[in-house]
């Protein structure tokens, strides 16, 4: 059969794009490998209704809400490519997605792949992302109640997380060899009350304690530092999409509506856009399911 769209990515975006479709009652085939980029943490904040809940609940709530529509299918597991078919294609089809060694086809592809975080090479972060060592100030500040705050720097970027960060505690900025503040940038640091530890980071331990590398010990309620990252899929890329350069990472170039670079496939969420919460993908889905489904009615490819 060919579905009027394929969605490659089930979580927030992906959801939000299929439940527009399925109330438009389009035919829809959602992919998805189950590996959601916040499944790290154990809230989600700054969501409308949704404000503390467990990101795995407001997923699965969501998934169970689009799956009643009887136009929608889901199938789990990876989308491994995509390519685009001659306009002559005896299926009508335009867009051949392979999943598990089975083709599926679509008139319309969306990606809603996400990204995957690169974490700082600092022994003790990995396991405490997304608990007690975070990236969005927005998502995690408010809960560490004015306690002590680290920031970790990254590169001259986190200059940004460290001048933020005194609005919800006393904050150090952890220069950890990435850089040096000059003469401005530590005065700025200082009209906001930060202070400046250069010492390099040892290792990170307990909930969110800092070991340096002169053997003292810094103890904070919660660390921030800034991961780059990278489209959890190679899709795009293969496809020959427009990608935009970002200071952290690439991201998928779309138009107002959610079209890419290629007539026909649109791209939400994560993916699609350099700054990222659950509210901002839902809405991005929201508007790629509008434009796929105005491209479905009076759009050619």
């Amino acid at each position: 059969m060919v579905h009027d769209v394929i969605i490659i990515g089930g979580s927030y975006s992906g959801l939000s794009a299929a439940l527009q479709l399925g109330r438009a009652r389009r035919d829809v085939l959602i992919i998805d490998e189950g590996q959601r980029r916040n499944r790290f943490a154990s809230h989600s904040h700054g969501f409308l209704t949704q404000d503390g809940v467990d990101p795995a609940v407001i997923a699965d709530n969501a998934r169970a809400q689009v799956m009643k529509y009887p136009t929608i299918q889901f199938l789990s597991g990876r989308a491994d490519s995509a390519v685009r078919l001659k306009a002559d294609h005896s299926s009508g089809a335009a867009f051949e997605i392979v999943a598990s060694g089975q083709s599926h086809f679509a008139r319309r592809l969306l990606l809603a792949t996400g990204v995957r975080d690169i974490l700082p090479d600092i022994s003790g972060l990995p396991e405490r992302w997304g608990k007690s060592v975070f990236h969005c100030p927005y998502c995690h500040g408010y809960e560490l109640e004015r306690g002590e705050i680290g920031v970790i720097a990254a590169s001259a970027l986190s200059m940004h997380h460290a001048l933020m960060l005194p609005d919800w505690g006393p904050t150090t900025f952890l220069v950890n060899g990435a850089f040096e503040p000059d003469a401005e940038q530590r005065d700025a640091l200082a009209a906001r009350g930060v202070k400046v530890e250069s010492m390099p980071i040892r290792e990170i331990f307990g909930h969110a304690d800092i070991r340096l590398t002169d053997s003292r010990e810094l103890s904070f309620t919660g660390l921030f530092a800034l991961a780059r990252f990278e489209l959890t899929s190679p899709i795009a890329e293969t496809m020959g999409l427009d990608l935009e350069e970002g200071p952290l990472g690439s991201v998928i170039k779309t138009d107002p509506m959610k079209e890419t670079s290629m007539a026909g496939v649109f791209a939400c969420g994560d993916a699609a856009r350099p700054m990222a919460s659950v509210a901002l993908a839902v809405g991005d889905g929201n508007l790629a399911g509008a434009g796929l489904h105005r491209s479905l009615m009076f759009g050619s490819i």
